[in-house]
C-alpha cells in the first residue's frame, strides 16, 4: 500500500460531494428534495466533525478500494501460511519476488481501477444505500443521487489507487 496515494485518494469524497452536491451547479437541489434536507439543516451541525469524520472514512474506503482495485495485493494472502513466508531467500518469497516481476504492473491503469471503481458502486453501493433508502422511504430520486455519487467516487478512486499506489 502507499500510504501517500491512499490519503490523497481519500480527499476524492469530499471533492466531488463538494462539486456533486452543491446547489448551484451540481445535484445539490435535487438531493435536498429527495432527503428532505433543507439549506437551514444543512449549515446546522459541527462541521470539523462531519469533515473530519468524512475523512477518516474516506481513509477506510481508500484501503479497501486498494485490495478491490489492485490484484497483486492478493498474491501474498494466499502465500501468508506457506513455510519461509516472511524468510528473506525462502522459496516462497523466491516464488512471490518472481511473480511480482513478471507481473507486478498487470492491470494498474486508471482506467482498469475506475472499471471496479464503477463495479463497486453499482454492486456494493447500490444494494445497500437502495436497500436503506426502501426501509426509509425515500424514492428513485434519492437512490439515484447518493448512488451517482458513489459510482463517479468510487471510479475515480479506484483509478488513482490503481495507477498510483
Amino acid at each position: 500500500m502507499n500510504l501517500p496515494v491512499l490519503l490523497g485518494a481519500a480527499l476524492i469524497p469530499t471533492i466531488v460531494g463538494f462539486l456533486y452536491y452543491n446547489p448551484k451547479f451540481g445535484f445539490g437541489k435535487a438531493w435536498m428534495s429527495a432527503s428532505g434536507v433543507t439549506e437551514d439543516m444543512a449549515k446546522t451541525g459541527n462541521m470539523a466533525i462531519i469533515f473530519g469524520v468524512s475523512l477518516l472514512l474516506s481513509v477506510l474506503l481508500a484501503v479497501q478500494v486498494n485490495f478491490i482495485v489492485i490484484h497483486q495485493a492478493h498474491i501474498q494472502s494466499a502465500l501468508m501460511n506457506q513455510p519461509g513466508f516472511g524468510e528473506e531467500g525462502s522459496e516462497v518469497m523466491l516464488y512471490l519476488a518472481d511473480f511480482m516481476a513478471k507481473y507486478g504492473q498487470e492491470f494498474r491503469t486508471f482506467k482498469h481501477g475506475a472499471l471496479h471503481g464503477v463495479l463497486s458502486g453499482v454492486f456494493f453501493v447500490l444494494p445497500v444505500l437502495g436497500t436503506n433508502a426502501l426501509f426509509e422511504r425515500k424514492g428513485l430520486k434519492y437512490i439515484a443521487v447518493n448512488v451517482g455519487y458513489w459510482v463517479i467516487t468510487l471510479a475515480l478512486m479506484g483509478g488513482v489507487i490503481c495507477q498510483f499506489a
